[in-house]
């Protein structure tokens, strides 16, 4: 008999490898659809479904290597279906001490029977009788220090080097490591209807077990499954936001009855935020590209019961005359590649290419360099990424300020949190790489000083 679980995740890993599905997205619509045909499936399952995929998907070039050293077939050659089972399994046998071996590989070798035949089974079978943890172990003892850290923390080579280039050994070996951490379950706090301590309570009714994060409106759950049925989240009480990008928001401080451009606004987190913090008075524009995500802010704004926020389908790399000198603030969490949230997005560093740089890094000087003709003089500006490299970040704000001598980086200097202070470089900018506890970001404040 198959187990429904790991045959859950099995199609996930294969959605995500076979069709380039983001493994965030794949797993909720599995887990959708298995409810939708009544399969059995409880919290402790969909952990466990949550475990395989995330984890398979983070270790899958650590795994890959383990693969390599025992078939005498390229993985390549090998079945989408079976290389995915072979993963799933491999991964087990490493990484999950509660999962005993023999499990993994029952398990692993019925799935190659209903998803292969019977030379296939065998092949697996094979294969994951000779796994052990020792494998991996194995790698800590290559002597080249960048193939190691490839092959202990699964990071693509061309990552590695370019935090080499900003980092030492020792450093960047952590940052690859924390990339493949279990993220935690950040809520915010929705500050017009309630306040964390009534939301603890009002949680812990519901059989939820939270507490208080850095950010004053944060809390961290533990544990937590399908939060998103509850009545808390349906009436608006809060939102899933990690405090990381909580930040953001914050550091741009807006007030009520201020005029905010939020110029990348889907999925609405920040916006929405931003309209709490002015305890919805003011105006929010707020602009995306396309215009299935400019419905997902409204969708969450309406939930929220917020009712300042004008959204547009528009895209920030083309300049707006009529905009000019219009906003009090203007934030942009810009598009980037998004190495900072590999710890809930894994299979970014699987599609992402040194190439890509150069083509993120010009549409980020474009939206910079636009958005900033549309704030009032004496107007301040957030630039932001979910980004861990240079060229992103501090690269992005010089070039900008050696061509517009009208602005300046304003001091980041309402940080009140000292978990978040020690990350400030030179009071300037806020580099977080992600780590235990948050994930990676990048936060720098531009104040415009006069008109140009």
């Amino acid at each position: 008999m198959i187990d429904k679980p790991r045959e859950i995740a099995l199609k996930v890993l294969y959605e995500v490898d076979k069709n380039e599905a983001y493994s965030n997205i794949a797993l909720d619509e599995a887990l959708k659809q298995a409810r939708k045909t009544s399969q059995k499936i409880n919290n402790k399952d969909i952990g466990f479904i949550s475990e395989i995929v995330y984890g398979t998907v983070s270790w899958r070039l650590t795994i890959d290597e383990v693969i390599k050293k025992y078939s005498n077939i390229k993985l390549k050659k090998i079945s989408p279906w079976i290389l995915n089972i072979l993963r799933l399994s491999i991964y087990q046998i490493l990484f999950l001490d509660k999962v005993p071996k023999s499990a993994a590989v029952n398990e692993g070798v019925n799935l190659a029977k209903r998803y292969g035949h019977k030379a296939s089974s065998n092949f697996v079978n094979a294969i994951l009788r000779k796994v052990e943890k020792t494998d991996y172990d194995d790698f800590y003892q290559i002597e080249n220090t960048v193939e190691r850290m490839v092959k202990t923390t699964s990071m693509p080579e061309w990552i590695v080097q370019e935090l080499l280039k900003q980092k030492d050994t020792k450093k960047v070996e952590k940052i690859c490591h924390d990339s493949n951490l279990k993220s935690k379950l950040h809520i915010r706090v929705n500050r017009l209807k309630t306040d964390r301590q009534k939301l603890i309570k009002s949680l812990e009714e519901d059989g939820i077990s939270s507490k208080e994060a850095n950010l004053e409106d944060f809390l961290v759950l533990e544990g937590a499954k399908n939060i998103e049925q509850g009545k808390n989240f349906q009436q608006g009480m809060f939102t899933v936001q990690d405090e990381a990008a909580g930040l953001i928001p914050l550091l741009l401080n807006p007030k009520a009855n201020e005029k905010v451009l939020d110029a990348c606004s889907s999925p609405g987190g920040k916006t929405t935020y931003m309209a709490e913090l002015m305890n919805n008075q003011g105006e929010i524009v707020a602009w995306d590209l396309h215009e299935h995500r400019v419905k997902l802010v409204d969708e969450v704004a309406q939930r929220l019961g917020i009712t300042i926020i004008e959204t547009q389908v528009k895209d920030a790399t083309i300049q707006d005359k009529k905009y000019f000198q219009t906003f009090d603030k203007i934030l942009l969490d810009v598009p980037c590649l998004g190495l900072g949230v590999l710890k809930r997005k894994p299979d970014i560093k699987w599609r992402r290419k040194k190439e890509d740089i150069a083509e993120i890094t010009k549409v980020q000087e474009e939206i910079l360099q636009n958005c900033s003709n549309y704030l009032k003089v004496g107007g301040e500006l957030v630039y932001s990424t979910c980004s861990i490299l240079k060229e992103e970040n501090q690269d992005v704000i010089e070039k900008f300020l050696e061509n517009n001598k009208n602005f300046e980086i304003e001091k980041l200097s309402n940080i009140k949190e000292d978990f978040f202070k020690k990350f400030v470089e030179k009071g300037k900018f806020i580099q977080v790489y992600q780590n235990e506890k948050t994930d990676g970001f990048f936060i720098c404040k531009l104040k415009k000083i006069k008109q140009n």
